[in-house]
């Protein structure tokens, strides 16, 4: 390869990729096709630029090189090129949505919490406008985008001033809550302008609550420290179902009584998850933890339900794959805390059997995002390339997210619960019931109905057993 041009590299660059690619073999072969179009050229120059980014440091590449100093100098340069916000940016107009995830090829409904998105082939759309693709893109642009970050200040008492290769379950976990918030505050309709940086106080009160320190609420200092009695520490990852817990703990906590605006709710199984079965949804319980949270100053409150799962060894049960996809039509979604196996993903929505997700695993300079700088840039919060993952490839240990803003909204989840657990063939994700109480009878079915709900609402009974062993982490 030629020396790369001095223009693009850029030594200030903060923004780069955490990823290890095995280097492809095609790498030197690519540059001698002179058949190749300009599409699959740049296609492949991306590709194979990542791919040696990621795995520079192989035994098998090194082994290939006369000169460990060279080789070092042209890593370095490269590090620094595709490492760029300009550089990547480039990648994406270059290679478009297609390349990153969307299939244009695709007609199929696109669900991204709760919203759906029909999409219409080229031939048969002659304004781009109506093809629901667009609007899709930018729904996905417009959620909050949270990465690694370096130069913080040092977490606790530890050294770690970034979380580069630990705190991608974390991240992922904040962008879940952030979406909560913004649903709440902002609507689920809410999208950030296109054309110019968005200044919108709510928004940017949203995104400080998220900053690297111990003065945000939200912080990952803040959140490693709420959840020390389930394990969290800085620089060791840890599952799903810790990192629900320890949302619950920061949430109760009485610093943040102005922050959070809703119960927290960790739906799990029988005796708290100890002796197995479906997580359950508990009427009973939501309505106590509402009471808890308002100070018995009102009877509901919004809330926030997180429902952490294992749903296989290896790889989930192809049962549950059904189930999974469904729950992104519901309007109360707030898509899954999980993704590839020990790399954590936000994954917001589905079509067919590929999930779309936002990766936390991009490098990114700490931002100082404060409500009353409206001059402030908020570029680094939000993602354009749409990444895609299929739905049987995702970590079996994952948890699922629902934002509830009223009585009838909750309700209205508890009863497509319901009908989605009636559907699962004997495997249902979490069922709900009204009480843990056992029915006072044999005579009372299981079944039950609940004030504000359709006579056809059933719901579980929490000591009936289920075809399937569950476990929670």
């Amino acid at each position: 390869m030629k020396r790369l041009p001095e223009s693009i590299v850029d030594s200030k660059s903060t923004v780069g990729r955490s990823n290890c690619s095995p280097v492809r073999d095609s790498v030197s072969a690519s540059s001698d096709e002179s058949t190749s179009s300009k599409d699959s050229l740049w296609s492949s120059f991306f590709t194979c630029t990542f791919s040696l980014f990621g795995a520079y440091s192989d035994s098998a590449l090194c082994e290939k090189n006369t000169s460990y100093n060279r080789t070092y100098e042209w890593t370095t340069a490269l590090k620094k090129v595709v490492g760029s916000g300009s550089m990547r940016r480039l990648q994406e107009r270059i290679l478009g949505s297609n390349k990153t995830g969307v299939s244009s090829s695709s007609t199929s409904e696109i669900w991204l919490l709760g919203e759906c998105y029909k999409i219409l082939s080229e031939e048969s759309c002659e304004d781009a406008g109506q093809n629901g693709l667009v609007e899709f893109v930018h729904d996905f642009s417009s959620k909050v985008w949270i990465t690694y970050r370096k130069g913080f200040q040092a977490i606790g008492d530890s050294k770690f001033t970034n979380d580069v290769n630990w705190g991608c379950m974390l991240r992922s976990s904040q962008m879940l809550v952030a979406q909560a918030l913004l649903f709440h505050w902002l609507g689920r309709s809410w999208r950030k302008p296109l054309e110019k940086p968005c200044d919108q106080k709510q928004y940017l009160e949203i995104l400080e609550l998220f900053g690297d320190s111990e003065t945000s609420a939200f912080s990952i200092h803040n959140l490693l420290k709420a959840g020390k009695a389930y394990g969290l520490g800085a620089g060791s990852w840890i599952g799903p179902y810790a990192t629900c817990r320890s949302w619950e703990t920061l949430a109760r906590s009485k610093s943040n009584d102005q922050s959070m605006p809703m119960a927290v709710y960790i739906v799990s199984g029988d005796e708290d998850g100890e002796r197995g079965g479906a997580p359950v949804i508990c009427i009973e319980d939501a309505v106590k933890l509402c009471s808890e949270f308002s100070n018995a100053q009102a009877d509901w409150t919004p809330i926030l339900l997180l429902v952490p799962l294992v749903l296989g060894l290896e790889k989930v049960n192809p049962r549950y794959i059904p189930s999974l996809g469904a729950t992104f039509t519901f309007p109360q979604s707030l898509g899954i805390l999980g993704g590839k196996p020990g790399a954590s993903t936000y994954i917001i929505g589905v079509q067919d059997d590929k999930a779309f997700y936002l990766d936390p695993h991009e490098v990114q300079q700490v931002a100082d995002v404060r409500r009353d700088d409206q001059n402030v840039d908020t570029s680094s919060y939000h993602c354009n390339v749409v990444r895609q993952v299929p739905l049987d490839m995702i970590d079996p240990s994952l948890a699922i997210g629902f934002y509830c803003r009223d009585k009838g909204d909750f309700y209205d989840l508890c009863a497509r619960a319901s009908k989605l657990a009636d559907e699962s063939s004997g495997a249902p994700l979490f069922t709900v019931t009204v009480s843990h109480a056992p029915p006072p009878s044999s005579d009372q079915h299981k079944s039950a109905t609940v004030q504000g709900l359709d006579d056809n609402f059933e719901v579980e009974n929490i000591n009936e057993s289920h075809e399937d062993d569950w476990q929670l982490l």
